[in-house]
């Protein structure tokens, strides 16, 4: 009998991930590996291992092309996830958004809180679930912990889009897709966000639409 994929060793499902060369498949909503969480990082990856998943997921990311990928979005329930951002928008995306270039960043065992009560909406979309946007209102600023993949402490505060990113990201790793927290009124294909919805802030939408901003 053939032992079911959830209960084959995450080194060994890695592994074969990386043998096809590449980049990554990347698992869409509705297959559960997005949604049961994963396990906390504690060495099922030997060093060079880990080096080279991170080294995919970031050349996954690119080819996408996205500013976050974690771990489930490739099949592997481990608590790790990749982001970066060239932030490459106008000057008034920018500023509304609060987009600023970060650079490539692994994060391992990630948790967040909120530093303050300020909140941000704006239309965003994942990887996971493509052809889709929609708004979603989260922490304006948070508090990040965990480490990065060589051990060290990560206790940074986040603010704007990047923000925005780590909380993305760090939603995989806990089963949770911005769909889950998002406006539905406010869901839109691409083609017309394209058409529609390129200002740099929801306040169009919302009115249009019928939702509220916070």
């Amino acid at each position: 009998m053939a032992t079911p994929r959830n209960h084959v060793p995450l080194a060994e499902q890695v592994e074969e991930l990386l043998a096809a060369g590449g980049p990554l498949p990347i698992v869409a909503a509705g297959d559960p590996v997005l949604r049961r969480g994963t396990e906390r990082f504690d060495g099922q990856l030997d060093p060079a291992l880990l080096a080279r998943f991170i080294e995919a997921l970031r050349f996954t990311m690119h080819e996408a092309p996205g500013v976050g990928l974690a771990a489930p979005q490739v099949g592997v329930p481990l608590r790790i996830a990749v982001i970066e951002d060239p932030a490459p928008v106008p000057e008034e995306v920018r500023l509304a958004r609060g987009r600023v270039p970060q650079p490539f960043r692994v994060l391992v065992n990630p948790a967040y809180e909120p530093v303050g009560t300020a909140r941000a909406a704006f239309f965003e979309g994942c990887l996971s679930v493509p052809g889709w946007q929609a708004v979603v209102a989260r922490h304006a600023q948070v508090r990040l912990t965990g480490q990065d993949e060589h051990g060290g402490t990560v206790d940074e505060v986040f603010s704007g889009w990047p923000a925005r990113i780590v909380q993305h990201e760090t939603d995989h790793l806990d089963g949770v897709l911005y769909l889950d927290r998002a406006e539905l009124r406010s869901l839109s294909s691409n083609q017309a966000m394209a058409q529609r919805w390129t200002q740099p802030t929801p306040e169009g939408a919302a009115q249009a639409l019928g939702f509220d901003l916070p």
